[in-house]
């Protein structure tokens, strides 16, 4: 009798259903884990990332389970109803609004032009996926890891290829945390120490009304363009303005912290929960990894390269290392301008002046999703 009960509690456990998959998905979790706590690669999302495909490969677990599959459905099923639907992306976008401070671009309004060519990546990964036999919806799901901006890939990638998002979600997030890595030896190599060495004058201060009008008008202007876009850039600017406005201080404090901080849990544990190893273990997710790194290179490119260009037609007052701040990871590229600055030149101060195309960046890798999404949605 107790070996009976022994062996059909061995038999209904998940070491049981345990397989060669499940335990590659395992350690991949394991390593993503130690990559957020120990290596501080990107935590606030690596890690519920992380956690989430660990439960995803712990078998018979039903937790991504929908309420056909014979029961009421798994909790992270129906936490994921946010991602699926695009909510937890959008919300995201409330709260970086909330924290962003657009007075750098506002300053110097030629920053978009940054923020604009430091989408090339998008485009250049977008052409080389179609040649690699992926679909239309599917290679600009790709592209758009260039944005190096996690929410939009994720907003994207549920409206046109949402049996990708488990590598395209991974492939972003873990870019944005390697831009220290990523980035330097690219502006290095694309510019010279003089250009390097630049000494940028100070932005001229920006009213208030600027910046309580700027939010209204990019919403009114990017929505009437592109109206796909409405859900990120509408929830955006409203977060700014929140900011800006002065008047509504509670909701923009839960915007920068309490809010943002739950979606950020439902988002990443979900996302990770949705990288099981029937979806995940594939030639296709190690192309998509292959490709978002190609995009976001390109896209450091393109900001570098139009910087310089800036720097040219200046006669030499814009330092070319803030066109790498076009890619959207506020604030991390922005910083890694500075940093490289500072290496050139001790006296050099960029983290303002990067801020500009750095936000500009947020907009950009916005509006390029709404157009892929107007075009192949």
């Amino acid at each position: 009798m107790l070996i009976d009960t022994l062996g059909k509690l061995w038999s209904d456990s998940g070491f049981a259903a345990l397989d060669l998959r499940h335990c590659i998905m395992i350690v991949v979790a394991l390593v993503l884990i130690y990559l957020a706590i120990v290596k501080k690669f990107e935590p606030l999302l690596l890690l519920p990332i992380a956690f989430g495909m660990l439960l995803a490969n712990l078998p018979i677990t039903g937790l991504m389970d929908g309420p056909t599959d014979g029961g009421p459905g798994g909790l992270l099923y129906y936490l994921y109803q946010g991602v699926k639907l695009g909510i937890y992306p959008s919300l995201i976008f409330l709260g970086i609004g909330a924290m962003t401070d657009f007075g750098p671009l506002i300053a110097r309004p030629s920053s978009l032009f940054l923020g604009a060519a430091a989408q090339l990546g998008i485009y250049v990964a977008f052409t080389v996926a179609r040649m690699l036999g992926f679909t239309v919806q599917e290679a600009a799901s790709i592209g758009i890891i260039g944005g190096a901006d996690g929410p939009t890939a994720i907003f994207l990638t549920t409206r046109l290829a949402p049996e990708l998002l488990p590598a395209i979600a991974i492939a972003a997030y873990s870019y944005m945390a390697l831009i220290p890595l990523i980035q330097p030896p690219i502006m290095r190599a694309l510019t010279t120490k003089k250009e390097r060495q630049t000494v940028m004058s100070q932005l001229r201060p920006v009213s208030k009304t600027e910046k309580v009008v700027f939010p209204i008008i990019v919403t009114i202007v990017t929505v009437l363009l592109l109206p796909s876009v409405a859900p990120l850039i509408g929830m955006l600017m409203l977060g700014n303005l929140f900011r800006e406005s002065g008047v509504v201080d509670r909701i923009s404090q839960t915007a920068q912290n309490e809010l943002i901080n739950i979606v950020t849990i439902f988002l990443g544990i979900t996302v990770g929960a949705t990288a099981n190893a029937d979806r995940f273990l594939q030639l296709e997710t190690l192309k998509i990894v292959a490709l978002g790194l190609f995009a976001f290179i390109f896209s450091t490119i393109g900001g570098v390269l139009f910087g310089k260009l800036m720097y040219a037609v200046t006669g030499g007052k814009v330092n070319p290392l803030i066109g790498s701040a076009g890619v959207s990871a506020v604030p991390m590229a922005a910083r890694v301008s500075q940093i490289e600055g500072q290496k050139a030149n001790p006296k050099n101060y960029l983290l303002m002046h990067a801020m500009g195309p750095n936000v500009a960046g947020v907009i950009g890798s916005a509006v390029a999703a709404g157009f892929l999404l107007a075009m192949f949605g």
